[in-house]
């Protein structure tokens, strides 16, 4: 006996959804089984996430969840464990004379590499990524230090940073605003004086009147020949190096309201090892004396 060929659903007896695009009909099929059950298993999965892990967002935290994992945490184990394993090595890197570093090899290299993570949390905001700095922060891989690019005073320059009123140590020196102090001629004179020891375009009728109002009122501090003063921090104005900007229009704006960068103190935020670490870094990228 054959069977009875098995009826085939026709389009006729599966119900629209009411919907009609220009005489287009949409049926109205049941999901697939399978895809069903894997839509409720996900919701199921979700809820049970949400009680077991941190989830939920509130004002001040998230919840915790049962099994009080964090990622956040694991992140802190991590750098503990590293911290114990390096523990040493930093002791090391304290004790040891800053001169003598370079001479360790093992001992150096982890130094310039602790300190490059250093440079990149730390001073890559206003120094740059690569220490080639920006108009007002200055450039860490030419020779031109203001207060001088050696390992000792690049280590002191970080601790204690530069015309801040955190630390008492801090280097400091202030240029006073000559456009308090000079007549506006004066001013455009010895600007044009400092084009021409910096061997600039210059107008040189104004740069000989010049060069009396900078004997009088500049030399103090940058020397008699404009090639400054590291332990007053005043800058050589004889070369190519300016930190604001060595153009004329710059230059009037810098002797009329003068300038007063600021750098904060690393000892307090710091440890011992990190800044040594860090100055190591920084003398070594091409410019450190």
């Amino acid at each position: 006996m054959s069977k009875a060929p098995k009826k085939t659903q026709q389009p006729q007896d599966v119900p629209t959804t009411g919907h009609s695009w220009d005489g287009i009909q949409e049926y109205d099929n049941p999901m697939p089984r399978w895809w069903l059950w894997t839509f409720y298993a996900t919701i199921a999965w979700g809820i049970i996430y949400t009680i077991l892990f941190p989830a939920w967002p509130l004002i001040t935290k998230a919840t915790p969840g049962l099994l009080g994992a964090s990622t956040r945490g694991d992140v802190v184990q991590e750098i503990a464990r590293w911290d114990d394993i390096n523990a040493a090595t930093r002791q090391r890197l304290v004790d040891t004379e800053l001169t003598a570093i370079v001479d360790d090899a093992d001992l150096n290299r982890f130094a310039v590499s602790n300190g490059g993570a250093v440079f990149r949390t730390y001073c890559s905001q206003c120094h740059g990524s690569g220490a080639a700095g920006a108009k007002g922060y200055p450039n860490l891989l030419d020779d031109a230090w203001l207060w001088g690019g050696d390992i000792e005073n690049i280590h002191y320059t970080i601790s204690h940073g530069i015309r801040n009123e955190q630390d008492d140590d801090a280097r400091y020196s202030e240029m006073p605003q000559f456009g308090e102090i000079l007549a506006e001629e004066e001013i455009l004179q010895v600007v044009e004086h400092v084009l021409a020891i910096s061997n600039q375009e210059h107008d040189a009728e104004l740069a000989t009147a010049g060069a009396t109002v900078f004997e009088d009122n500049c030399s103090a501090c940058h020397g008699e020949a404009g090639m400054g003063d590291r332990d007053q921090g005043a800058p050589n104005l004889t070369d190519a190096v300016w930190l604001y900007g060595g153009d004329r229009d710059t230059l009037i704006e810098s002797v009329t309201y003068s300038r007063f960068g600021v750098m904060p103190p690393w000892a307090n935020r710091l440890s011992e090892a990190d800044i040594r670490a860090v100055s190591l870094y920084v003398h070594q990228l091409g410019g450190g004396e």
